[in-house]
């Protein structure tokens, strides 16, 4: 038997005005997106704002629909139709905002598990780590270098 030891790191920036220049606004689009989105069931909106190496932004807010599970989180809609939009783009950074509409998020709230899977398969097939920035509704950025930070052991094609 042996022990694996995977360590993970993050910069963590006090409040959204500590961001870089460059990623503020980002998040400020992500803030923005956050607030259409279509969540009238969880009351949990999220947005997403992508950069692509092309110079185009790319914006998602999760959509929820009545017969769960068939609603699609933000970061997967703004991953998808930058896939669609611009298949041959690579997504450099990625700002996640998220906020309910009961209580008041103020903890850095990641992606879920599907749309980590979502991320990993982007940045396998392009090579080239995404920058994940990622907040509540205040407080707290965390800064991920890579996916690989927050699905350390990926799922790629490599195993089928």
């Amino acid at each position: 038997m042996k022990e694996i030891n995977i360590n993970t790191s993050f910069t963590v920036y006090q409040s959204q005005e500590e961001l870089p220049q460059d990623i503020q606004p980002l998040m400020e689009k992500a803030v923005e997106i956050r607030k259409k989105a279509y969540a009238p069931y969880s009351k949990f909106r999220v947005g997403a704002c992508l950069l692509l190496d092309n110079g185009q932004i790319v914006l998602g807010s999760n959509q929820e629909n009545a017969a769960y599970p068939s609603g699609l989180c933000a970061e997967r809609v703004a991953i998808f139709q930058a896939g669609a939009m611009y298949p041959d783009a690579k997504i450099v950074k990625m700002a996640i905002s998220a906020a309910s509409d009961t209580n008041q998020t103020t903890t850095p709230i990641p992606p879920c598990g599907a749309c980590r899977q979502s991320i990993s398969e982007y940045e396998f097939k392009q090579s080239y780590p995404i920058e994940i920035y990622f907040m509540g509704e205040t407080g707290e950025v965390y800064k991920s270098d890579s996916i690989k930070n927050l699905l350390p052991l990926t799922f790629d094609k490599n195993f089928l």
